[in-house]
């Protein structure tokens, strides 16, 4: 299997991995993968084409709904085309780049919707506060703050020599996996993603707890137990979008740093769970939780 050499210059590609240990199956993966790609694809552009469509719909919460769908399709586009060959590896940091950068926009996109749902609990102020104007500058601030913080990684990559195997652990390019192919210090690599995943990852996942610890605090102060339960409803499909965007971030993260002794398979596994399971699952979330886009 072709190694890539130390110089820069002659970095060809990597070789992504389907099924550690049984490359023979590999094709086989298309099926579901196929299936997974179609199913994202449909869920997320029924959810933009019934938003769009239904003026009904013209709101807060859905617009950030729409958004979520759109970063939902984006990454799903980032990561499904390229599996089970070989890429470039130009292409290689380009995928990095974008898969990283819609993980970072998500995770701002469902602080966002935190946001939304607090002040969707003061229904008097939730329009005025809310604005179309607000709402732009809010995904303005999301997309800029991903950019800024992404834009390092491929040039960090890019000047890494590699003298080891170049065959990758994962169906797709990820910082983490590119880097320990590297014949150098690591270091500065490693730092840096540490402190992206604390500024954004790690702040995000604080400021939703905050969020719904101020929307806890202000539903127990309604007197009526009717209009409690109603609040508290309306903040089911976002808990669960946050759970299936931070349960398989958390399970890859622990499986990377104390699952070394488990099979190369359980780390594929999570890993595709990881960037595939939400962007399928979300639309299935939104329309069987809420009740608007469920009748469209």
């Amino acid at each position: 299997m072709k190694n890539l050499t130390a110089s820069h210059a002659d970095q060809h590609s990597f070789i992504l991995t389907g099924i550690p240990g049984m490359p023979d199956k590999n094709p086989w993966m298309a099926f579901p993968l196929g299936f997974l790609y179609s199913l994202t694809l449909l869920g997320n552009g029924t959810i933009l084409a019934v938003i769009k469509v239904d003026q009904s719909l013209h709101q807060p919460m859905y617009y950030f709904l729409a958004i979520l769908a759109l970063t939902d399709v984006s990454l799903s586009m980032s990561t499904l085309p390229s599996m089970l060959s070989e890429i470039a590896f130009d292409a290689c940091i380009t995928q990095m780049f974008f898969i990283h950068g819609f993980g970072v926009v998500e995770s701002g996109v469902l602080v966002s919707m935190a946001f939304d749902r607090f002040v969707a609990i003061d229904p008097l102020h939730y329009a005025s506060i809310l604005t179309h104007g607000v709402i732009a500058k809010i995904g303005i601030a999301v997309l800029i703050r991903a950019f800024c913080v992404v834009f390092p990684v491929p040039f960090l990559i890019k000047w890494l020599p590699f003298c080891h195997s170049n065959v990758l652990s994962h169906s797709y390019c990820l910082h983490q996996d590119a880097m320990r192919l590297a014949c150098a210090s690591t270091r500065v690599n490693s730092l840096y993603g540490l402190i992206i995943v604390i500024l954004t990852l790690g702040f995000d996942a604080l400021m939703i707890l905050f969020s719904y610890v101020l929307i806890l605090k202000t539903v127990l102060g309604i007197a009526s137990r009717a209009e409690r339960l109603k609040a508290l409803n309306t903040c089911l499909s976002h808990i669960c979008a946050v759970l299936l965007f931070y349960v398989p971030l958390i399970g890859v993260t622990m499986i990377h740093r104390f699952g070394k002794h488990l099979s190369p398979v359980v780390h594929t596994l999570m890993a595709n769970i990881y960037l595939l399971l939400p962007p399928v699952l979300n639309p299935i979330v939104y329309s069987m939780k809420t009740k608007q886009i469920r009748k469209r």
